[in-house]
């Protein structure tokens, strides 16, 4: 698990964002079982940078076959 957010990491900080945070929440079990997935590992990342950032983070992490979801928020 940790070298998938080391590699996650890097691929945020190659498209120009600067990580400041990393919480690592552990394995939790979904309500349900969607794609026959029973849980998952969360992680959040805190970062900033330009908008433009988050359209090659958004592609890097789509053809990441580990990562099964992400949830992009603005932080004003």
């Amino acid at each position: 698990m940790d070298d998938l957010v080391t590699a996650i990491t890097k691929d945020i900080e190659s498209s120009g964002a600067k990580v400041e945070k990393i919480d690592n929440m552990g394995r939790k079990d979904f309500a349900y079982t969607p794609r026959k997935v029973s849980g998952a590992h969360y992680v959040t990342y805190t970062f900033t940078g330009a908008p433009e950032c988050i359209v090659q983070i958004k592609a890097k992490l789509a053809l990441n076959t580990a990562v099964y979801l992400n949830q992009f928020n603005r932080v004003a």
